[in-house]
């Protein structure tokens, strides 16, 4: 028992660590000299060698991450007095995990790991343990100006337009805010007057609203235009009737049967839209829409049938690839006269009831059913379509819409070289004629115009580029043979 205290006494009295007693030399100044003598010491000897590692007392690495988050908590708390200061940061160390980081303070900002190879900055923000323990670093007080200082009405535009945050919720009174407007409208910037025009409408009544955008047009028109593009209709409706603008409410509203998908719905849609303040121009083209719509949904109807029951050659021949509801009166023409040419024009599917009706001009319907009658290779329509009777009981080819024309339309739906023929001839220009006729290869037009202009050498050089022994070549040879005639070189 004896030895055993023996020993223990030793133990102490040989340890490193000694007792406090008020003995002792050292006060606690001259224990602070020697600890940073110390350090500097051991600064001295890490900045020689930077694979070095240094830890300290409690196993962290010195200079990393967590180590300079612990430093920095026993600083701050030894405020608070020191032995409570030294419970907490004890205690507070136990918060953190113990990371084998890789990073030193020093060498963080080296760019350079403890391996000693380099790394980029984003590469050490990208760090787990830089995530999980560095301080955030709080922001410029510049950035606060934005939001805390009283900007006047110009500088707050002149920062929207560099694209800043700027609160315009400090403008409270009705003067600020359309100074702040008016600022927008001088500067032209159209992105600022439509978002201050967004803050106005949040924070007036509509009615002073609309009141002060009157006297602004430019304000106004802008605010139009952006109701427009988000399709806010009532506020737009009601702005515009403030304003009293009646043809621009009735044609605000006719728009909105572009959203009805229904026919029959868009139908009663319209009839309602009939009675709206128009103008003269605008109410007629609407009373159209209606009627067209209504005769659309009767035709329509009308024809599935018929393509289902399979008894008319036409639908069975050239099925339908689309519905005619909804279409414009161009298109409804031409399937008219494609599927319903030869009905009489009480019906409400003829296309002369549709010329009738709408008061489609000639040349637009002659167009219209040249196409739709050459698409189904009915030359014989194509021919009547285009002659005319006068009183005294005469014939004649007309084209309102001109022979060349004609002539065109008829070769793009491979009408054959007898036809173009027929409607090259009567084409007036006799340079387009040639042109045409050469294009098409109609070969008894070229050898008949070169005869009446009496051009032998144009005619001889043609020779040459029609084929040998044919029926263009032996005519050629005759007119050139004919004695009669006195050409002109």
């Amino acid at each position: 028992m004896n030895r055993m205290k023996v020993d223990e006494e030793e133990y102490w009295n040989s340890s490193k660590c000694k007792a406090f007693t008020f003995d002792d030399e050292d006060d606690e100044l001259s224990q602070l000299k020697e600890s940073k003598r110390t350090v500097n010491n051991l600064r001295d000897i890490v900045d020689d060698d930077d694979e070095l590692e240094k830890f300290s007392w409690s196993g962290e690495p010195v200079g990393s991450i967590s180590w300079s988050i612990k430093e920095t908590a026993s600083c701050s708390s030894t405020s608070e007095g020191k032995d409570s200061g030294l419970q907490k940061s004890s205690s507070s160390y136990a918060v953190f995990p113990k990371q084998a980081s890789s990073y030193s303070l020093s060498s963080f900002f080296k760019g350079r790991n403890k391996h000693g190879s380099f790394q980029s900055f984003s590469d050490a923000l990208t760090d787990t343990g830089f995530k999980n323990y560095a301080p955030e670093l709080r922001r410029p007080k510049a950035d606060y100006k934005d939001y805390n200082s009283d900007w006047s009405p110009k500088d707050t535009v002149r920062r929207l337009q560099r694209g800043k945050v700027c609160s315009l919720e400090r403008f409270r009174s009705l003067q600020d805010k359309l100074l702040l407007l008016d600022e927008a409208v001088t500067v032209h910037d159209g992105n600022v007057i439509t978002a201050i025009l967004i803050f106005l409408k949040r924070t007036l009544k509509k009615e002073t609203f609309f009141r002060e955008l009157e006297l602004r047009q430019v304000a106004l028109r802008h605010l139009i235009h952006f109701l427009k593009e988000t399709g806010d209709q009532k506020l737009l409706l009601d702005l515009l009737r403030f304003l009293d603008r009646t043809e621009e409410v009735a044609l605000t509203q006719y728009r909105e049967h572009l959203t009805i998908q229904d026919a029959e719905k868009r139908k009663e849609f319209l009839k309602g839209c009939i009675g709206l303040p128009f103008s003269s121009e605008d109410a007629a083209h609407v009373q159209d829409h209606y009627t067209l719509l209504e005769r659309q949904i009767i035709i329509e109807a009308s024809d599935k049938r018929l393509e289902a029951s399979g008894q008319t050659e036409t639908f069975r021949k050239y099925p339908r690839k689309a519905s005619i509801l909804n279409m414009p009166l161009v298109t409804t023409l031409f399937y008219s006269c494609f599927y319903h040419y030869t009905e009489a024009e009480g019906t409400l599917s003829s296309p002369a009831s549709l010329k009738k009706t709408f008061k489609i001009p000639d040349k637009q319907y002659v167009l219209t059913a040249l196409a739709a009658r050459a698409k189904l290779r009915a030359w014989q329509d194509v021919d009547a379509l285009l002659t005319t009777k006068n009183w005294l009981g005469y014939t004649k080819k007309k084209a309102p819409i001109g022979f060349h024309r004609v002539v065109e339309i008829l070769q793009r739906n491979n009408a054959p070289v007898q036809v173009l023929q027929v409607y090259v001839c009567l084409v007036e220009d006799v340079e387009t004629k040639l042109n045409l006729a050469m294009k098409y290869k109609c070969h008894d037009v070229v050898i008949d115009t070169y005869k009446d202009l009496k051009d032998r050498l144009q005619l001889m050089s043609y020779r040459c580029k029609v084929e040998r022994g044919s029926a263009a070549e032996e005519k050629i040879d005759s007119i050139l043979s004919n004695p009669q005639i006195r050409w002109k070189n």
